[in-house]
């Protein structure tokens, strides 16, 4: 009996998936995220494929480990911009950095991603998980944007979840200063808030030779939530892990959406892995897309990008 379409990211998941052997030679690539987890793999996999990294990472010890480890293994050239993706203020001028130092990005992957269970706070006072999933891909896309229309054919990932489905976006308390906090319900709330900037991103972009397009990473091992309290990090390790898969799936994942040619002129699609799959339908509302578009331009301190309709 097929699933609903509702429960068809059940079925995708034991679906085979895609594989690329297309080469990246020459393509500049940036990621965040990348000195762990979905990220650190991705980086090895985009390395193997001849590209060549800039990595924006949080700590310089683990940026250099993971640029000698690319350097050694693949003959990888890698380079480190140091940037918190909780203070917007690292994330302009990481952004500012890579404009300077590269005349040409081909690939952009928003890969760092965090969980809380308990409402924390960032710098500037957003809840930190929609300020660290939603907001900084946003503003890097953003302030990367004019580089990768010059540098087209180019792509955009955008490293979602299948928890976008828990929902738990409201655009008066997108803080939780009046609900209570719950991880899950935080968590979808800035996935569901990055999947429907992506449609609005994708229609500026048609006709650029830029495409975005948004994953779910697969159930795997990664290091995302071990930030909480003992309990939490327990339970994650001694009971939820073994039912995890090697996040190296993941990165051959993404390297599929980052080099397949058959994807060159695909955009604005949500993929499982590599099968592309309908989310949610809350995060399908266009109007309420363009009003997050409108917020998170606002809190990000950008100038409006998109056109009125009509």
């Amino acid at each position: 009996m097929k699933l609903p379409e509702e429960l068809q990211f059940i079925e995708n998941a034991r679906k085979p998936q895609h594989r690329t052997e297309a080469r990246l030679d020459g393509r500049l690539c940036v990621i965040t995220g990348a000195t762990s987890g979905i990220g650190l793999q991705a980086a090895r996999r985009l390395a193997r494929g001849g590209a060549q990294l800039v990595m924006i990472c949080r700590n310089p010890e683990k940026g250099a480990r993971v640029r000698a480890e690319l350097a050694e293994s693949f003959g990888a050239q890698a380079d480190v911009v140091i940037a918190d993706l909780r203070d917007l203020d690292q994330v302009r001028a990481a952004a500012e950095a890579i404009l300077q130092r590269y005349a040409r990005v081909h690939l952009l992957i928003n890969c760092a991603g965090v969980h809380h269970t308990t409402r924390v706070l960032t710098p500037a006072g957003h809840e930190t998980v929609f300020g660290v999933d939603h907001l900084a891909p946003f503003l890097l896309t953003r302030l990367l944007l004019d580089h990768l229309i010059a540098s087209a054919p180019a792509r955009i990932i955008q490293v979602n979840s299948e928890g976008h489905r828990f929902g738990g976006l409201d655009l008066t308390d997108l803080d939780w200063a009046r609900r209570r906090y719950f991880g899950l319900r935080g968590y979808g709330a800035a996935k569901t808030a990055q999947l429907l900037t992506v449609w609005e991103l994708a229609d500026f972009l048609a006709g650029t030779g830029v495409t975005i397009n948004a994953m779910h990473p697969g159930e795997v091992r990664t290091e995302i939530g071990m930030n909480n309290g003992l309990l939490y990090r327990l339970y994650n390790r001694w009971l939820i892990r073994w039912f995890l898969k090697d996040p190296a799936i993941s990165g051959e994942a993404l390297y599929y959406l980052a080099a397949a040619p058959e994807l060159q002129s695909v955009s604005g699609r949500f993929f499982n892995l590599t099968i592309e799959e309908v989310p949610a339908r809350h995060a399908l509302d266009r109007a309420l897309g363009r009003r997050v578009w409108e917020i998170s331009e606002s809190l990000a301190g950008l100038p409006p990008l998109l056109r009125e309709p009509g």
